[in-house]
């Protein structure tokens, strides 16, 4: 499996990932347009320098008031003129950085589903939480402050250098001297930046995962008494964001601080020469001025490429992690031959009813392990039952075949390899963990079938209400509405539900065979007998059922028993 881990290139201080313009299309867009308004903001800028200095030596020459109206009058238009290309900067900023950040959203669950479940059970679900959420809304600093001051600089420096150059060849050098050493003090600084930013970023992770760990399992910290000593642990890592945070403010202050400093005494040391060659005359006043008044904007894009960078860096580090996780979908997908790397068979037709599976010698990896072979094959109309001690790899087996762990052997439906197959192509399953979402029963039972479930006409159909009796969840109403992670229902209940969207799909003639994760392991001696009733009644109705249970009652339903060996661990 491709490790979506950072990748080294966190250390190294890039201006623009060029991976943004792979993966989200709008930025391209962006770049021309922010390059055009910059352009036109240095025209703007050398335009109200020149005519500032038209209008004060102007002034000093005792010019009439008539004449310099027509200079003033320019010089108003060029102040509008330079604020509306602030605004237009902005309001394409702003639109860009929401496009960009709904297509990396995108792409970052399109991302998962390429990994798939077995990535996703190694990683930081907290954390990536933070990261498409948090994260992304960073790259609102990050495209409407420091990537159009970067445009701006590879745009405006040079011209307004030049300018300088032809007008006053001392100046131009001077500025060609001194104007390199704050990109040096940039990357040294970037540097610094990056180092704290990413420890804060990682601070912000763990903190993430623990205040989630804590809510989800409070009730048993509770029981044990532990509940202060999380909420301890809690206090200590936030105390640590606290502090991460503090430095990156210090480091920002300083960095900018010394940035203000030497672009400062460069433009001194600029301002000095001009005063002294005014005083012997060698230059002309309006030269000087106009050289002058020049001087600080030529440090001032770069200078704030280096400010804006800090209020970028959350949203830079948010992206890196964005970015290994999509680079890791790619590497996965060139990979593989399977569906899953392959968005555009999405439309690809399911398997029909009367699939087999047949399952030759598949030994499933976990973790550095391997796990002893299975054989099998499972009919349409039987139901095959899987058991084994816990450990034996019974949940690792269904694992496998809907692509969520590594196998080695082969496994097909009707004929077709599992490995080119995505699992909602023919399989209707049901967990361990229910894997509710806030909503109603009716959305979360409708979920299996792939549609929209506020564009059912009848939250309440009757297919709903089938699937909800066969899983023993009769008396539940699809219209009462769940929390996060289906909070509102007991253990039993929601592990019905979750039985319910299984049988759903199968039913809607989407998915052949169905399997099924200890169904029962919450449920009481009756309610387990009218379970399995049910999942004998589809089988009979032509079904392929997959069927994991340590209940020896399930046995009584079986067609087929595949027995699991315990898995031997070397002393």
């Amino acid at each position: 499996m491709p490790d979506a881990s950072p990748s080294p290139a966190r250390t190294r201080v890039r201006p623009v990932d060029p991976r943004l313009l792979r993966y989200a299309s709008a930025s391209r867009g962006f770049f021309v347009a922010v390059g055009v308004i910059g352009f036109a903001q240095t025209l703007v800028v050398v335009a109200f320098a020149w005519l500032l200095t038209a209008a004060i030596t102007g002034v000093i020459a005792g010019t009439p008031w008539s004449e310099l109206t027509t200079t003033l009058s320019l010089l108003l238009a060029v102040v509008l003129a330079r604020a509306a290309l602030l605004w237009l900067r902005e309001i394409v900023a702003a639109r860009a950085a929401a496009r960009v950040e709904a297509q990396l959203r995108a792409r970052l669950v399109e991302a998962i589903g390429v990994l798939g479940p077995g990535w996703l059970a190694q990683q930081n679900s907290a954390r990536l939480a933070v990261v498409a959420g948090r994260g992304l809304d960073a790259l609102d600093a990050y495209f409407g402050r420091y990537l159009p001051q970067l445009v701006l600089t590879v745009i405006a420096t040079p011209i307004i250098v030049a300018t300088m150059w032809w007008n006053d060849l001392a100046s131009g050098i001077a500025v060609v001297l001194t104007l390199p050493l704050i990109p040096v003090f940039m990357v040294l600084i970037g540097l610094a930046t990056r180092s704290v930013q990413s420890a804060q970023w990682k601070t912000l992770g763990r903190l993430a995962a623990r205040f989630a760990d804590t809510v989800q399992g409070l009730s048993t910290l509770k029981v044990f008494g532990r509940q202060y000593r999380a909420v301890a642990s809690i206090e200590k890592v936030t105390d640590a964001y606290r502090r991460e945070t503090m430095r990156v403010l210090r480091v920002s202050f300083l960095s900018g601080f010394a940035l203000e400093l030497l672009a400062s005494i460069s433009v001194a040391i600029i301002a000095v020469s001009i005063g002294f060659r005014l005083i012997d005359g060698t230059i002309a006043l309006t030269v000087g001025l106009f050289v002058l008044l020049l001087a600080p904007e030529a440090y001032l894009p770069l200078r704030q490429v280096g400010v804006q960078f800090h209020a970028a860096a959350e949203g830079v580090a948010a992206t890196e992690d964005v970015f290994a996780v999509l680079d890791a979908a790619d590497a996965s997908a060139h990979e593989s031959a399977g569906p899953a790397s392959r968005p555009e068979e999405l439309a690809a037709p399911t398997i029909g009813a009367g699939a087999t599976v047949a399952v030759r010698a598949v030994r499933v990896h976990r973790g550095e392990r391997v796990l002893p072979p299975v054989t099998f094959t499972a009919a349409p109309g039987t139901v095959t039952l899987i058991e084994g001690p816990s450990g034996s790899g019974k949940t690792s087996l269904l694992a496998a075949l809907r692509g969520a762990a590594e196998f080695e052997g082969t496994a097909d439906v009707a004929g077709h390899d599992l490995r080119t197959l995505a699992p909602w192509q023919w399989l209707a399953w049901a967990g361990q963990q229910p894997g509710l979402i806030s909503g109603t029963i009716g959305e979360n039972v409708r979920l299996g079938t792939g549609v929209d479930a506020s564009a059912q006409a009848s939250p309440a159909d009757d297919l709903t209400h089938r699937a909800l009796a066969l899983a023993g969840a009769a008396g539940l109403d699809p219209e009462h509405e769940l929390g996060a992670q289906g909070a509102g229902l007991s253990g039993g209940q929601a592990q019905r539900v979750a039985v319910a969207r299984a049988i759903h799909r199968h039913l809607s003639g989407l998915a052949p065979v169905i399997a099924l994760d200890e169904p029962s392991a919450a449920l009481d001696a009756e309610t387990e007998a009218e379970l399995w009733r049910s999942v004998r009644g589809l089988a009979d109705a032509g079904a392929c059922v997959l069927l994991v249970s340590h209940r020896t009652t399930a046995r009584a339903i079986a067609d087929q028993v595949v027995a699991l060996h315990p898995i031997e661990v070397p002393a």
